[in-house]
């Protein structure tokens, strides 16, 4: 019988090799079709983790010997495999036994879901099983769980995906495997610009701040930006500023932070004025600094029209 792959990250027989130095964690992500593998595997991924999918249980050892060769800088892995990969419940059970001789550090991640909700969800997708690709669903997933049980009983971690949510199952993965420390922040841009220079088309968030007073008319003003303490002062000068602030700030308190629960990575809220160089410079500026403080959030501002000549009216 031919060795296992895995056996060719062996240290004894590798001596390029650390294991130690390289490949912190390694979760192996499988469980019944349909259960939700994919979405796991994206909140690994939003982690920083180094995801592959659908690869085959033998080919899990040749990646390791990659992952823990000197020289590599993958730290952290997630790896789906699952019945699509064929051969399946004998070489992963395998390929297992290999990790605890070699004593890598890995965990389980099994994904299980009751029989109907599989059904519904290839419903859905009007996807073939891959162990009944010419004949019922229901029959693929009594052979599929029948096959798995054992592998099962291995796992570190099992989660019913039966009436998850895709945000339930990332908290879920978060406490059992991320911990928050390590879980996604949530990247968020606050960009000023100019309507009369076109709208941001990609904005989440979208704020028209142009019934604020507006600076371009005063001539001392015009060459400066909303940076300036001096813009500021005279866009607040009536106090809609302040009132402004004190009305958004709790609104986006409570969308950011349902952002950061629903696991989105990247937000982009954009804030505009007429000409993308006072008001919405002098918000977006505010925001940033404000939300920087969050420990949750990863905050950066830019202008798109800051740079644009100032026009004479």
């Amino acid at each position: 019988m031919p060795a296992s792959p895995v056996d060719a990250a062996d240290t004894e027989r590798q001596p390029g090799v650390d294991v130690e130095s390289s490949l912190q964690d390694l979760v192996i992500i499988t469980g019944l079709s349909g259960a939700g593998k994919s979405n796991a595997m994206n909140v690994f991924e939003d982690a920083g983790y180094f995801c592959v999918d659908n690869l085959p249980p033998r080919m899990i050892g040749s990646l390791i010997e990659l992952f823990v060769h000197a020289g590599s800088k993958v730290a952290r892995a997630a790896v789906v495999s699952d019945a699509r990969g064929g051969e399946y419940f004998d070489a992963l059970q395998t390929v297992l036994d290999d990790l605890d001789r070699l004593g890598l550090r890995h965990r389980v991640l099994f994904l299980d879901a009751d029989d109907q909700t599989l059904l519904n969800r290839y419903q859905e997708t009007r996807r073939r099983h891959p162990l009944a690709p010419e004949g019922s669903v229901a029959e693929g997933i009594a052979a599929e769980r029948e096959q798995l049980e054992a592998l099962k009983g291995r796992a570190d971690v099992v989660i019913d995906t039966t009436g998850l949510s895709s945000t339930a199952l990332r908290i879920a993965i978060v406490d059992e495997f991320l911990g928050q420390q390590t879980a996604t922040k949530l990247a968020v841009t606050f960009a000023s610009f100019g309507f009369k220079h076109g709208p941001l088309l990609d904005a989440d968030l979208l704020f028209d701040v142009r019934f604020l007073a507006n600076p371009h008319y005063e001539s001392d003003l015009r060459p400066l930006t909303g940076s300036d303490g001096g813009v500021v002062e005279f866009i607040d000068r009536d106090g809609r500023l302040s009132e402004l602030y004190a009305l958004l700030e709790p609104l986006l308190d409570f969308l950011l932070g349902q952002y950061v629960l629903e696991g989105k990575s990247h937000l982009l809220v954009a804030i505009g004025c007429t000409g993308g160089r006072h008001r919405s410079v002098a918000v977006a500026e505010h925001l940033a600094l404000r939300y920087a403080q969050s420990d949750d959030l990863l905050v950066q501002v830019s202008h798109r029209d800051v740079a644009k000549p100032a026009r004479e009216r």
